[in-house]
């Protein structure tokens, strides 16, 4: 393997990580970063000494790789961060993850008493068909709740109407949400939300910190990380990738290949390669559609602004959708103490009004909306830098899938190139799967066979244990047959069965062991069962008896149980639902 040249394109997480695990079983790999500086979308900028996410970066993950491993890159360099973050609507800030009390207060006793009807109404009356993420959050959470919290927040992310969002991306974005994994959650007190963290681990000097030390790393063993040098072409031939063309320093060079690994938007991955991919494959790459987005950063003369890390605007008379706060990320991100780093976030398009606008009128826009949510005045801003990040979120329109298989079939004709990371797969993951996918690429260089599209949000967390997950398929059969629903006739024949045999045995004992009296105890029984002696003939009315009352018990015995049972499991699903609404505006 030494002698084979293993390529990758992009300097994220995912191909950072990629190399970094390649170098751990002596391979030496190049990576190709077109921009500057290393890190992607999860690079920190430097704007006279203030430094800045492009978004905030939680370090959080269920994976022991993927901590080990930034641990091990940062050290003590990685700090434990208390989380912070609200709701801004209507003039009020709720707390986030939602809370209860606080939601109501917020909202007083009329908004609070419709979303309770909402609700109810949702749940006797749903809607039929769940085609649309309006539907879908609908049927759940009432349209009451869905309007007031959810509606303008995701159209700002977006840019398009609810009815236009697949139905399908609220159900993989919010939580995979079965019955028996909700019951196995309830019972077994396995956590499964993403991003209902109380504290997070984040790099002292932003989350490029990360990658620059990453960076360090791999070309310290011996890897090759070159900046400034955009992939240009790609030879294929017989099934294989041969040649890479790339541009440096406005030379173009070309280096024979044995394996590539590519986080480069997929959509522009098929335009690289020579010959020409088919018609079809360049159509579906071009209906493939990505959500730009831009941060207006402003260095703010105060102290402290707001104790949040982060806050949702929800207000929709403004275009900000996501205020950060890199101060209470981390304070060695801010070199005045004196001084606060504001970085108000919007979304959009590329042709959008607000991404052709020029630097310092986005500034001002970017104060004046400041101002306008009563978060400071625009007299206290003393600078500002713009940055705007182009393809920076896959969007599930409804015909991405069908795009989306086009492409991969193609390339799975392709048998040295793998794809990785938020763009190289076309696919809204968060950071550590990122880098998952990364480790397993290179792995899969090395002998092993991963599928990497099976690294994705519909499973609960991909770093969850092997043996938790074989504990889980051995709970899941228990809790099957645990919450098994009874047969109420076979139940009730039963114990109606054992019932009438037992007295029709008891009289007939009596009988046969005779006496002055013959059971004076129990034939007090004919004040219940008319007709009833302790004779030959009673014997088989106490069995016909017994048998009605005990089979109408059994079958009244079942039909409740079932009854509650399904009524615990409506509220146990329910109760998972409202929860998981906690954590919606992190996985949008």
């Amino acid at each position: 393997m030494n002698n084979e040249t293993v390529v990758i394109i992009g300097a994220g997480p995912a191909g950072l990580s990629a190399a970094h695990e390649l170098l751990q079983h002596g391979v030496r790999p190049i990576v190709f970063e077109k921009a500057e500086k290393v890190g992607g979308i999860s690079r920190s900028e430097n704007f006279n000494g203030y430094l800045f996410d492009i978004g905030g970066h939680r370090f959080f993950s269920k994976s022991k790789k993927i901590n080990q491993l930034w641990q091990e890159t940062l050290g003590e360099n990685l700090l434990k961060v208390p989380r912070i973050s609200h709701i801004y609507y209507n003039d009020r800030f709720f707390k986030y993850p939602l809370h209860l009390f606080n939601a109501l207060s917020n909202l007083g006793i009329i908004e609070s008493f419709k979303i309770l009807i909402s609700y109810i109404k949702a749940q006797i009356k749903p809607f039929p068909d769940e085609d649309t993420f309006e539907q879908w959050m609908s049927n759940r959470f009432g349209s009451h709740l869905y309007k007031t919290f959810f509606e303008t927040y995701t159209e700002k992310v977006w840019g398009v109407p609810c009815d236009q969002i697949k139905a399908d991306w609220a159900a993989q974005r919010i939580n995979n949400m079965s019955l028996i994994g909700t019951i196995y959650n309830a019972l077994f007190g396995v956590q499964s939300s993403k991003s209902l963290i109380d504290e997070f681990y984040y790099p002292q000097k932003g989350a490029g910190m990360m990658w620059q030390e990453l960076q360090k790393s791999i070309e310290s063993e011996g890897g090759q990380v070159l900046l400034n040098s955009e992939v240009t072409g790609l030879s294929y031939d017989n099934g294989c990738i041969t040649n890479l063309t790339y541009t440096q320093d406005g030379n173009e060079k070309k280096i024979p290949i044995k394996h590539i690994i590519s986080s480069t938007p997929i959509s522009h991955l098929v335009s690289l390669l020579n010959p020409a991919v088919p018609e079809k494959v360049i159509e579906a790459a071009g209906k493939l559609s990505y959500r730009a987005f831009i941060i207006v950063t402003l260095i703010i003369n105060k102290e402290q602004l707001f104790p949040d890390q982060w806050i949702y605007i929800h207000e929709p008379g403004v275009s900000v959708s996501r205020i950060q706060n890199f101060k209470n990320w981390s304070k060695a991100m801010v070199p005045d103490p004196d001084k606060s780093l504001i970085g108000m976030e919007y979304f959009c398009n590329e042709n959008d009004e607000i991404w052709k606008m020029a630097d310092p009128e986005l500034i001002h826009f970017a104060s004046q909306e400041l101002s306008d949510l009563k978060l400071t005045v625009s007299g206290d801003v003393i600078d500002g830098r713009v940055v705007r990040q182009p393809k920076a979120y896959p969007v599930y329109n409804h015909e991405y899938t069908m795009h989306l298989h086009t492409i991969r079939e193609f390339l799975k004709s392709i048998e040295n190139l793998q794809t990785i990371g938020r763009n190289g797969m076309y696919r809204y993951n968060n950071m550590d799967h990122s880098m998952l996918t990364g480790i397993l690429s290179a792995q899969n260089i090395m002998g092993s066979n991963h599928d990497l599209w099976a690294v994705n949000e519909e499973q609960e967390y991909i770093e969850i244990d092997k043996a938790i997950k074989a504990d889980s398929v051995f709970s899941e059969k228990i809790i099957k047959q645990t919450f098994a629903r009874m047969d109420k006739f076979a139940i009730a024949t039963a114990i109606g069965t054992v019932s009438g045999l037992l007295m029709f045995l008891a009289t007939l004992w009596l009988v046969i062991k005779g006496g002055e009296v013959v059971g004076p105890n129990l034939k007090l029984l004919n004040q219940y069962f008319l007709g009833y002696t302790v004779t030959v003939k009673g014997a088989f009315i106490a069995l016909g008896y017994s048998f009605f009352w005990g089979f109408l018990f059994g079958w009244l015995f079942a039909y409740l149980r079932n009854f509650s049972l399904a009524f615990y499991l409506f509220w146990l699903k329910k109760k998972t639902e409202l929860l998981s609404i906690k954590d919606f505006f992190d996985l949008l």
